[in-house]
């Protein structure tokens, strides 16, 4: 791994590796990405126009977890993100599935994966893998270096008419900013990582970052993104706040696996697939 790559990732939060996958690799990604599709899990959310899927997201689904551990196990995205930390070991967490079809306005909040999931470290990673061509005004943001500065609470994702309604909303974290409405009133209020993506390239991540974006619009109209996240020797369990009892504590992956682990333990389980 190139120096400069392991000390953007490290120091930013996010660093694209271009052409990282093959074709044949990103063939097999699209594949299980598509069979996702097909099948969606319990949790997973779709929405049609008609008979034509327009949106899709869908997380940690169990009815593909065999097929991602064995995807996750044959890529190299195990082994880079081993040398971006200096990881001894590294384990697959799960996949998230987007897609967003008809050029339909909207943007994602921005958030920090770890104000939904059970996690802290230094060792977290996201492969985020896109299959059409992004231009960087559709593609993934991240505000640089944020994966080490506050851990905000989440965002509920239930008001379009406010980004920052807490998910906890205890006061064990401080409220997101509204960083749209800052960015719109100064562009340069925020330092925000963003670049092209093309398939092949994998825009990685640590899910601490303040991650946001990806919208897609008339001039592209479809995005399809699968997320692998993985973890290394860094990685604890650090519970999350009781207020929200949908999330309380355990989030809501791999509840009763999450439940055996104290505060600071290492994040460890056999259900997770080791692959380096």
């Amino acid at each position: 791994m190139d120096d400069l790559i392991t000390k953007t990732f490290r120091e930013d939060g996010a660093v694209l590796l271009k052409n990282c996958l093959d074709e044949a690799q990103l063939a097999r990604c699209y594949e299980e990405f598509q069979w996702g599709i097909d099948n969606l899990s319990p949790t997973g959310k779709q929405v049609f126009d008609g008979d034509k899927l327009t949106y899709h997201v869908d997380n940690a689904n169990p009815l593909a977890k065999q097929r991602l551990d064995e995807l996750a196990a044959a890529l190299p995205l195990g082994q880079i993100f081993a040398e971006l930390w200096g990881s001894e070991r590294v384990w697959y967490f799960a996949e998230e599935t987007f897609l967003r079809a008809n050029g339909l306005p909207g943007r994602g909040p921005w958030h920090q994966d770890n104000a939904y999931l059970p996690w802290t470290g230094e060792h977290w990673g996201n492969a985020w893998i896109s299959f059409q061509s992004l231009p960087k005004q559709n593609s993934l943001e991240v505000i640089r270096g944020s994966h080490r500065g506050i851990q905000y609470d989440g965002s509920s994702f239930a008001n379009p008419d406010d980004p920052t309604e807490p998910l906890h909303g205890d006061g064990t974290w401080p409220r997101l900013p509204d960083i749209d409405a800052e960015l719109a009133a100064d562009p340069h209020a925020y330092d925000v990582v963003s670049t092209a993506i093309e398939p092949g390239d994998v825009f990685a991540l640590h899910p601490g970052s303040l991650h946001g974006g990806a919208p897609v619009d008339a001039d592209c109209p479809t995005r399809h993104t699968l997320v692998l996240r993985f973890f290394g020797d860094d990685a604890t369990f650090r519970p999350l706040p009781e207020a929200n009892k949908r999330f309380a504590r355990n989030g809501t992956l791999f509840t009763e696996e999450m439940a055996k682990l104290n505060p600071g333990e290492p994040f460890r389980s056999p259900i997770f697939r080791r692959v380096v």
